[in-house]
């Protein structure tokens, strides 16, 4: 029941009805001719896939023991046992195939966000056309009902829509000129005319059906292990198959055909399929459950870690704060006006897109005239450096301006520090500060139910204290480089006794992401680099989702233990019924076909968040 549940072309329902009614009448007839044309008809695909196997090298599968069982059968006369092995199987196939097609199904319908057309705006006319033959810099209009077909900018309009299938979040996002549009959301009311930024195989919405689509390739150990484990068990049955006969009839004189029927009915109950195929359901179930819930996992293997977190380590900026700074301070030193300080940083900040660089921009709010401006420098980690009216400016934390004399120091003060010098003179700072999210608090405090959490800051020792009060965090590192985040995590990687999980906002923690044992990009919707770094992208801003991220996986990996004990219990229950003789053939089909199913119904659990 579990290399061909696939193959259903034609409709399954009418073989087993024909294979039924040919069975009555050989029922009733006593005729083995009849028989064996039931037995053909239900089983041939068994029989089919099992010679196919022997000619790859792949003897030992469920084909060649459920064909083993029943050709038994027939050569020992045990003609309706064999037919109604095959019906019986043939039947668990079908409802099995239904309930593996319905989770694939519900997984197909919380990710339906491809578009079919856009709108596209060309000479003064409107034409349909495929997302695909969309360029950059064109205008497509999205009316209300449709869905936004690729990303860009708006350009004309305001609406409502709605971004759960992104987000899982069923609030609708108001959208007006000069905002993002992503690809997959649906106008809920209005007209919007959008200038298109990004190629449709680049959009939002083809690199979640990509991550979606390819989320079952990364197989977890547990998967491995079952594989592995069919792999050797097969082969061992039907040695203990043959020793159940064998050794009674060699060593005992017993009688042939009782222990044959024994050893066929042994095969019979022995097949592995409720592992094979309730195990990776199980994981699929719950990759879909969490993509219902705006948490897209790009395989298995990392919603198994997921499970069993030792450590959450948390960035700050974006991920536990809104990300949305404002100017809240400016202390210029003597001889040195607010204006000027506000001024000269707007100036060396003006080619940065980074949120303390717009929050300065934002303030200073005036147009700013370029041709001031030269040889820019970013110092990564530090700030930057530009030539302003051919002096040089330096803005940043106090790494940017070593040499520089700053008095007038703001450790005691609690937000983002800008310091700001030219031409060798400190000018001053400017403090910034950033919001809490609303569920950051509440999201630390249940994941300390069940790991270590640590926040990893490049904001000042003051500015790092005062946000880990609100949250409730005990242990926190701040002024960090990026390299000293990598440090830090390898620190806590050192001494785990499970897996280590990291929580950045994607944009700037990519390494810090990849070299965690799970790494979750916050606020992924539409960035490049939370979806390209991350094992899991949580398409809202929203850290409680790491908390709902390890809940689902904590759930699937029950589901997955209970279909793996339930399972095996029941088989070695029935096995050892089976050889002293308790269990019946028929019996041991619906025994297979029976913890089969359960084991598939059991699975779907894990799609219910």
């Amino acid at each position: 029941m579990c290399e061909h549940h696939h193959e259903h072309k034609s409709n399954p329902l009418v073989r087993i009805g024909v294979s039924v009614v040919i069975f009555a009448a050989a029922w009733i007839f006593h005729n083995s001719l009849l028989f064996l044309l039931a037995y053909l008809i239900a089983g041939y695909d068994v029989l089919l896939s099992a010679l196919k196997n022997i000619v790859k090298g792949q003897v030992f599968d469920e084909n060649f023991l459920m064909g083993l069982a029943t050709l038994g059968a027939i050569g020992i006369k045990e003609y309706p046992e064999a037919v109604m092995v095959m019906i019986l199987y043939q039947i668990g196939e079908y409802l099995q195939h239904r309930a593996v097609h319905k989770s694939r199904k519900s997984i197909s319908a919380l990710m339906d966000i491809r578009p079919d057309y856009a709108n596209l705006e060309k000479d003064g006319k409107v034409l349909k056309a495929s997302p695909n033959e969309v360029r950059i810099g064109d205008i497509i209009l999205v009316k209300t009902g449709e869905k936004i077909p690729l990303d860009g900018v708006v350009i004309e309009g305001e609406a409502s829509v709605d971004t759960s299938a992104l987000t899982g979040e069923s609030v609708p996002v108001n959208l007006k000129i000069g905002d993002n549009a992503l690809s997959g959301c649906i106008n809920k009311n209005g007209l919007l005319k959008i200038k298109v930024n990004r190629l449709f195989g680049e959009s939002t919405v083809s690199k979640i059906l990509e991550l979606v689509q390819n989320a079952a390739s990364k197989k977890t150990r547990t998967e491995n292990f079952i594989t592995r484990f069919a792999k050797i068990y097969t082969p061992v049955v039907v040695l203990l198959a043959l020793a159940l006969v064998l050794i009674p009839v060699l060593g005992f004189g017993a009688d042939f055909t009782l222990w044959l029927e024994r050893a066929l009915t042994f095969l019979v109950i022995s097949c592995p399929c409720a592992l094979v195929i309730s195990v990776p359901l199980g994981f699929f179930a719950g990759i879909g459950g969490a993509s219902k819930n705006g948490i897209l996992v790009k395989g298995s293997s990392y919603l198994e870690l997921l499970s069993k977190p030792y450590a959450v380590v948390f960035d700050k900026t974006g991920t536990l704060t809104k990300g949305r700074f404002k100017v809240v301070k400016l202390v210029p030193q003597e001889g040195v006006s607010e204006n000027e300080l506000l001024e000269t940083a707007a100036y060396a900040e003006n080619f940065s897109n980074h949120p303390i660089a717009l929050s300065i921009k934002e303030a200073w709010g005036k147009e700013i005239d370029e041709s001031r401006l030269s040889e820019v420098h970013e110092i990564a980690g530090k700030g930057v450096s530009v030539k302003l009216d051919g002096e040089t400016v330096l803005t940043g934390n106090k790494g940017v301006n070593e040499g520089v004399n700053m008095e007038n120091g703001a450790e005691d003060l609690a937000g983002t520090i800008v310091y700001v010098s030219k031409g060798g003179k400190y000018l001053g700072f400017i403090l910034i500060s950033d919001e809490i999210k609303e569920d950051a608090p509440s999201a630390v405090e249940k994941l300390k139910a069940h790991s270590r959490i640590v926040m990893l800051t490049g904001d000042n020792m003051t500015s790092a204290q005062a946000a880990a009060k609100k949250l409730g965090i005990d242990e926190f590192y701040a002024s960090l480089l990026p390299k000293d985040k990598i440090s830090k995590l390898e620190e806590i990687l050192s001494d785990k006794k499970g897996s280590v999980i990291f929580a950045g906002d994607g944009i700037n923690d990519a390494p810090v992401l990849t070299r965690a044992d799970v790494g979750i990009a916050m606020g992924g919707l539409g960035s490049d680099a939370a979806i390209e770094a991350a094992d899991i992208v949580i398409m809202d801003d929203k850290p409680s989702k790491v908390y709902d991220a390890v809940c689902i996986s904590k759930k699937t990996m029950r589901i997955v233990k209970q279909n793996i004990v339930f399972a095996i219990g029941v088989k070695a229950l029935f096995l050892l019924l089976g050889t002293f003789g308790l269990m019946t053939m028929w019996g041991a089909v619906f025994a297979d076909v029976g913890v089969t199913l359960i084991a598939v119904l059991n699975s779907l659990r894990a799609l219910k968040v």
